[in-house]
């Protein structure tokens, strides 16, 4: 298992939520929310290698 990536997501998720609480209790909910989604697609684009490497593999087993 590759826990370099659970530590960049974990780290990804722990300044997400720092900043979003920093702007939501600052007055700034429309920031707040788009720091939220920046969160989300930068640790999706994280995921679609791993999840295209899953992919390679399912293929590789079932010699599709």
């Amino acid at each position: 298992m590759n826990t370099e990536l659970i530590l960049k997501v974990a780290g990804i998720g722990l300044l997400v939520t720092v900043a979003n609480q920093i702007l939501a209790k600052s007055g700034r909910d429309e920031q707040a929310l788009f720091v939220t989604i920046a969160g989300i697609v930068i640790v999706l684009f994280l995921l679609v290698g791993e999840i295209g490497g899953l992919f390679d593999t399912i293929k590789g087993i079932f010699d599709l």
